[in-house]
């Protein structure tokens, strides 16, 4: 095959019905990368030769090491199908779950993908998370079922068994589709009936409950795999080979005489053919017939094989001349049979072939984008298509179009932002020389030589005057200071090249994308509605023209120039000056205005687009510092270029100054510390321990002790340890109940407190953590109402969830201890979307976190000035409990009492009176108050407060002269008091109640052989893990396990697994919930029963304790522990010499 050339692509790139958009998807070490390169090699770019061992999209060096995928890459292919050509953009995908984000980041770019399934492993937990991604982002998939040589060569399957499991294989995959498709039919369904219920109001006797509609009327044949559709391919993209059934229905078809369309119905499936008859029959089992596709396809292959591989070599002569192949004498001789395979089946059914045809004839060009999809990725949030302004409807007909003509408006959306060494880039490679400048070089050549001749000709014959030489001389030297000035020159370009250079790697959804142009990049908070607001009163047109500089200010959006275009080519670029709609790129000179993705238009009206789903959650912490002091201004750039580019990575400062990179998992976090020290930061850096994330929480006091004795029935014995009471000693002024309630003062005793912390049920936080967007959706939409601000209306779809939620909450809440509690809530913590709850019980207040339902309470009260201060200690208080300082889950805070002081009350009144009345004084007042002492005047102050106590005077004088420094005493101001006396109570209230610690749990799935299950179970329960459920997968002999594991005993998991199982077995880790730690960090043997069982000391290990001072080391808090345990003499065991 010949190198395409780019203006061959170029051309293609305007033909849009042509364009293939696809990505190609799968489990890890499933074959993904390998079958790239066999399509790669279709189009001369590698030799076919190398095709599976070169791994050409893998470019970067630990990819190859570690011989996995750790980024998606892009490549341009050209195909050629009968008379029609077809551009197909192909990304690459990684399969480890640690670089899932990559996997999402591909699938926005595409329009179809190609889901690749190991034929011995079958149907992984990946395969499942990619067909979900593929699913979500409502793109088409083909399958290519690989690595059917393994059934051949590894499990010496026959024919008839391999036939049966590939059919299992695929009930396997369209099992996962079925249920896909079958939870969206459900969900529509549920929408219309509640739409239904609120427009008919029919009695409710009529109603009878009809489970399967809406599944039955659904189409859904086009959605699964089947061979006779044409969607699936089998293949072994490392001997080169692959095919769909449609090949050999047109090769029988000849043969046999029978029509290609009937053979492509029954080549797949329990048909068996009659040779006398001549015909096609049903029911191949009962009758005990081979079916057709072992007979006409499977029968054949394994023929080869085995032929090949025994180096029967009248047979494969045989072979080669049936099917009129040639092959090369070095091929045949090879001492590797798989190299002879290679090159027969490469020649006979040649996979590029198979899998490219399929993906032109199945998968959509840009030109057939759903209208669905485009409704999906405009609507960004809980917003409606119909609910955008008319002008940002409208782009959807630009969407639907896909057209490059000049008037349509440019939407370009960048998935990600990805680093490439500036050497690489296309003006910055050495190019070709062309004739007159070889020719220009021959001459120096040529004269250089003809002097050094002279020169060595001047040294021989002595008698010439030495005039001649010096002159020869000078010139050498004045050569040398040339070429010395042409090295340092050099030197200079180099360090400019060393510099990274992100690309953004987009797709042009619609209109044609120029170099130079100027375009806006709308950030993810952008929203059209104000911007469009603005413009249609000046009455001008908003498409980006020379005016763009006249538009007014908006958040979120900025406009750049797009510098350079590329056409990504695996390891190389290709400039380019235009891309039309519908083609995949890269942009250069956007890493100033895009942070990870973003979406660039000519047109203000855009929306951003959805944000992408990433399946993996962040969850492994590291804090990073350089070796060197004096390196730390290069750690944060390298740490910032690396945040742009990896789209899963977080970085952050946290409060004590760590710097803190936040990875999917190990390998990952490996990655990015490669890239931080070789790429980005290029300094020496040390990595702490991992810093793993907890949260605390409380229960219900227990009914039995440690040793399952009922408690309060024993006896005490004389304890010799200090008991849990003496270690929370709560200091004087702190009223603590027998039932839990923290009564507490502020320190100027202006107000009382009185909070008691209760256990959240389970289902309760589960609800909570689910819903964190929809609180904080709600959070914004009271925040507005409070402000007054006229916001669009809200929504009626993100009405009907908050509905939907409280109702969800007041089912789990229920019983007398939670009555109202639903109507009472005040604040959800930390951050107002966290899993804990604080509720108000006391008269004279209210407040309601559902004030968006349309339930608004405007209501002047005494708390009205104070209540946020409670807000914030509640949420200070959460995000940082008292065990450890980590944050708090599944805990309910009730404010029973609060008490404000009649000064208190005044002072709120007063103050804004005074707001309104004088603000100059005000300012003035304030500014004494803060810079005057403590000794003088404010004193003083509290004196005339005692004074204003006894004989009250009017409002408007204690307005202008105290309010304000009543706000502020030698307390500091009320309000800051507030804050911390409701966190104080908080915490008391916390360690009232037992304590529990809540590690964060993976989910690990193990695929091992039956002999060394014994090993995965011994490394699972040496850290901690519980075994699920194991099952064997059916035609294997391959175990799956399912467990979960403390994700802080999943450091180097991985591989021990691997070592002590001889690399047979693999784990998968994916973050999965958190779990309590059921033993209680602060228990201490107190009954004479648990110090017969547990010994004085206790010192059999308590995990929770052990993982609490971990967290409490880290972080610098004080841990008790003993340090010297005997403090005996030492004994030395050898006699003093």
């Amino acid at each position: 095959m010949v190198l395409t050339s780019v203006e061959k692509m170029v051309s293609l790139q305007k033909k849009t019905s042509g364009i293939r958009n696809i990505c190609i998807l799968a489990h890890v070490d499933h074959g993904k990368t390998t079958l790239a390169d066999c399509l790669i090699s279709s189009n001369g770019i590698i030799s076919s030769r190398l095709a599976g061992k070169l791994r050409y999209l893998d470019s970067r060096e630990d990819e190859q090491i570690r011989g996995i995928t750790m980024k998606s890459s892009a490549i341009s292919l050209h195909f050629v199908k009968g008379d029609q050509e077809y551009l197909i953009n192909l990304i690459d995908s990684p399969g480890h779950v640690d670089f899932s984000s990559e996997v999402s980041t591909a699938v926005r770019l595409c329009d179809g993908c190609i889901i690749v399934v190991d034929a011995v492993e079958g149907v992984c937990p990946q395969t499942q998370a990619v067909l979900r991604q593929a699913w979500l982002e409502n793109i088409r998939p083909v399958l290519v079922i690989n690595k059917i040589d393994r059934l051949i060569v590894e499990l010496k399957l026959t024919p008839q068994e391999a036939y049966l499991h590939l059919k299992n294989i695929l009930e396997q995959i369209n099992a996962v589709t079925g249920a896909l498709f079958t939870s969206k039919v459900l969900e529509e369904r549920a929408e219309k009936e509640t739409e239904s219920e609120s427009i008919s109001d029919t009695a409710p006797g009529d109603q009878v409950y009809d489970w399967s509609a809406g599944l039955e009327d659904t189409d859904d044949s086009h959605l699964y795999f089947s061979p006779d559709h044409g969607n699936v391919v089998f293949a072994s993209a490392i001997d080169g080979w692959g095919f769909g059934i449609e090949h050999f229905a047109k090769l029988y078809s000849q043969k046999i005489g029978i029509k290609p369309a009937v053979l492509l119905k029954t080549l797949w499936g329990d048909y068996y053919l009659n040779t006398k008859a001549k015909k096609i029959m049903k029911g191949d089992q009962s009758k005990g017939k081979k079916p057709l596709f072992v007979q006409l396809v499977l029968d054949n292959i394994w023929s080869l094989y085995e032929a090949v591989m025994k180096r029967d070599k009248e047979k494969i002569e045989k072979i080669v001349t049936s099917l009129g192949l040639k092959i090369g004498a070095r091929e045949s001789r090879h001492a590797d049979p798989k190299v002879h395979l290679n090159a027969i089946c490469s020649q006979w059914l040649p996979i590029s072939d198979a899998v490219l045809s399929m993906v032109c004839s199945k998968l959509p060009s840009p030109l057939d984008i759903t209208a669905e999809r485009v409704e999906k990725l405009m609507c960004v949030g809980a917003r409606t298509f119909d609910s955008l302004p008319p002008e940002t409807q409208e782009l959807k007909s630009a969407f639907m179009k896909c057209s490059s003509e000049g008037t349509a408006p440019v939407i370009v959306f960048v998935s990600k932002m990805f680093a490439v060494d500036a050497k690489a880039l296309p003006h910055n490679k050495p190019r070709p020389l062309t004739q007159e400048e070889i020719a220009h070089r021959r001459e120096l050549a040529k004269r250089r030589h003809a002097e050094k001749l002279a020169a060595n000709q001047g040294k021989e014959l002595s008698e010439k005057p030495p005039s001649e030489n010096s002159s020869e001389v000078t010139d050498n030297t004045g050569d040398m200071k040339g070429e010395e000035q042409q090295v340092t020159g050099g030197s200079v370009k180099q360090e400019a090249d060393n510099k990274e250079s992100f690309i953004a790697f987009a797709r042009v959804f619609s209109g044609v994308v120029q170099r130079g142009q100027k375009i806006f990049v709308l950030g993810p908070k952008y929203d059209p509605a104000e911007v469009l607001h603005k413009v249609r009163d000046d009455s001008k047109p908003y498409y980006l023209s020379s005016a763009a500089n006249d538009l007014p200010l908006v958040p979120h959006m900025t406009s750049c120039t797009l510098e350079n275009l590329y056409l990504l080519m695996g390891r190389e670029l290709e400039d380019l000056e235009e891309v039309p709609a519908g083609n995949v790129l890269g942009i250069g000179g956007l890493q100033d205005f895009v942070l990870k993705s973003a979406t660039l238009s000519t047109s203000p009206a855009c929306p951003p687009f959805t944000p992408l789903n990433f399946e993996a959650t962040p969850i492994v912490r590291v804090a990073v510092e350089p070796k060197h002091p004096s390196d730390m201004p290069q750690l944060v750039r390298g740490m910032k270029l690396l945040n742009q580019a990896d789209p899963c990575v977080q970085v952050l400062i946290q409060e004590t100054g760590e710097h803190v990179l936040v990875t999917a998992g190990e390998v990952h976090l490996q990655r990015c510390l490669d890239d931080l020290k070789e790429r980005f930061a290029k300094v020496q850096i040390s990595v702490s321990a991992p810093i793993i994330p907890f949260r605390e929480t409380i229960t219900r006091p227990p009914k039995v002790d440690m040793v399952n004795e009922e408690i309060g029935k024993q006896q005490k014995v004389a304890v010799i340890h200090q008991t849990k009471e003496d270690q929370n000693k709560i200091p004087e002024g702190i009223q603590v109940d027998s039932d839990g309630l923290v009564t507490i003062s502020t320190p100027n005793k202006q107000a009382t407190l009185s909070v008691r912390a209760v256990p959240l049920p389970e289902e309760v936080t589960r609800l909570l953590e689910e819903n964190s967007d929809l609180i904080r959706t709600m959070e914004q939409l009271n925040t507005s109402l409070n402000e007054d601000k006229k916001t669009h209306e809200i929504n009626q779809k993100t009405l009907d969830r908050i509905r939907e939620f409280k109702q969800k909450l007041e089912q789990n809440l229920q019983g007398r201890k939670w009555r109202n509690a639903v109507d009472q809530i005040w604040s959800f913590g930390p951050r107002k979307c966290g899993p804990n709850i604080l509720l108000y019980n006391f008269e004279g207040y209210k407040r309601s976190v559902w004030q968006c339902l349309g339930n608004t309470v405007k209501e002047v009260s005494k708390y009205r000035d104070f209540d946020n201060s409670i807000v914030s200690g509640f949420q200070l208080a959460t995000l940082s409990g008292p065990m450890c300082e980590e944050p708090l889950m599944g805990v309910c805070f009730t404010v029973e009492k609060w008490e404000i002081s009649k000064v208190g009350e005044m002072l709120s009144t007063s103050s804004q009176d005074s707001g309104e009345r004088d603000a100059i004084e005000h300012k003035q007042n304030e500014d004494i108050t803060l810079t005057s002492s403590c000794t003088g005047e404010v004193c003083r102050v509290n004196e005339d407060e005692d004074s204003s106590q006894s004989v009250p005077k009017s409002p408007e004088k204690i307005s202008k002269h105290k309010g304000e420094v009543l706000l502020a005493d030698c307390y500091g101001p009320f309000s800051g008091q507030l804050i911390a006396t409701m966190k104080e109570a908080c915490r008391y209230a916390l360690q009232g109640k037992p304590q529990r610690l809540m590690a964060a749990m993976y989910t690990c799935e193990i695929m091992a052989t039956a002999e060394v299950l014994g090993r995965v179970y011994a490394v699972l329960s040496k850290r901690e893990g519980r075994v699920l459920q194991e099952e064997m997968k059916e035609g294997t002999d391959v175990f799956i396990i399912k467990a979960v594991l403390p994700v802080a005993e999943s450091f180097g998991f991985a591989d021990e697994i691997r070592k002590r199982t001889s690399g047979l077995a693999s784990p998968q880790l994916v973050f999965s919930h958190w779990e309590m730690i059921s033993s209680d960090p602060f228990w201490v043997p107190t009954t004479e029963e648990e110090y017969l069982h547990f010994g004085e000391k206790a010192d059999s290990e308590n995990q929770a304790r052990k993982y609490m001072n971990a967290v409490r080391k880290r972080k610098g808090l004080y841990v008790e522990e003993k340090i010297v345990e005997h403090a005996e003499k030492q004994r030395t065991l050898s006699r003093n010499k």
